[in-house]
C-alpha cells in the first residue's frame, strides 16, 4: 500500500462531527474519504482493548470512573454520546476492514503486548484486508512503543511528542521511529526539515482551522490529523 504525499487523517474517527472513538464516528470518517483514521486504545480491568481517549470515562460518556478500574460490561453500559457503546479494538477493526490505514495510540502502560497480539491475529489471517503496511501504532509513552516493537518490528512506529525535543537525531534512532507526531502549538520549520533530512515523517495534531492547514501543507508536512478531516 502507498502512502499519498499528504495524509488525511481523521482523529478519533471524524469527532468534529460524531462522538469520538465510535462506530459512528469511525464511519463518518470512511465517508469523508480520509488516508488513515486514528483512535486510542486503553485495556480495562477484564482485559479487553476499549477504544476511549481519556483515562476516565468522565468527559465522553454518562458514567463516572478510571477506565483501567472497570470491566467491559460495566464501560458497556454507558453511553459514548449519540446512543453509541464504547467500542471493542475488534469492532474496530473489523468496521474498517483494511479500507484505509489506521493510527493505533496505545494509551497507559501495558497496552502494547496486548493490541500486538490482536495485530498479529489480524494480520496471520488467510482471508484478511489488512497487511503490515496498513497499521502505524503510536504513543506519547516510548517504552511501550519499544515494547510493541520488539513484539511486531515490521508495524511502523509514531512518536508522539508535546514539546520540541533538542535531541530529535539521538530520539528517533533509539525508537526507530517512522513518525514524529507533534503538536501544532510546537511546530516550527527546522523541526520539519530536520526530521525530513533524517527520512522521518511528520504527521502533525491536530489541526482543524482552514489556515492552520494551509500553513501545515506549505511547511511540507506528510499529514495532519483533523476533528473536520473533509477540511484536509
Amino acid at each position: 500500500m502507498l502512502m499519498s504525499n499528504f495524509l488525511k487523517i481523521g482523529h478519533r474517527g471524524a469527532c468534529g462531527y460524531e462522538p469520538e472513538n465510535t462506530l459512528r464516528s469511525i464511519k463518518k470518517a470512511l465517508g469523508l474519504g480520509v488516508d488513515m483514521i486514528e483512535f486510542d486504545v486503553y485495556v480495562c480491568k477484564s482485559g479487553e482493548l476499549v477504544i476511549i481517549h481519556d483515562d476516565t470515562v468522565n468527559r465522553t460518556t454518562n458514567g463516572q470512573g478510571f477506565v483501567i478500574e472497570m470491566t467491559f460490561e460495566e464501560l458497556r453500559r454507558l453511553d459514548a454520546g449519540k446512543g453509541e457503546k464504547i467500542p471493542t479494538l475488534q469492532e474496530v477493526l473489523n468496521l474498517i476492514n483494511g479500507q484505509v490505514q489506521v493510527n493505533i495510540e496505545l494509551k497507559g502502560a501495558g497496552t502494547a503486548e496486548p493490541v500486538a497480539k490482536v495485530m498479529k491475529d489480524y494480520l496471520s489471517k488467510s482471508l484478511t484486508s489488512w497487511t503490515p503496511e496498513h497499521f502505524l501504532v503510536s504513543s506519547f509513552n516510548h517504552f511501550e512503543l519499544q515494547t510493541f516493537h520488539r513484539i511486531i518490528p515490521e508495524i511502523k512506529l509514531g512518536a508522539l511528542i508535546c514539546a520540541l525535543p533538542i535531541t530529535l537525531a539521538q530520539f528517533a534512532q533509539d525508537l526507530g521511529a517512522y513518525s514524529l507526531n507533534p503538536s501544532i502549538e510546537f511546530l516550527n520549520q527546522a523541526f520539519i526539515d530536520d526530521a525530513h533530512n533524517r527520512g522521518l515523517k511528520v504527521f502533525v495534531y491536530t489541526v482543524n482551522l482552514p489556515e492552520d492547514i494551509a500553513r501545515m501543507k506549505a511547511m511540507d508536512v506528510d499529514g495532519v490529523f483533523s476533528n473536520f478531516p473533509d477540511r484536509l
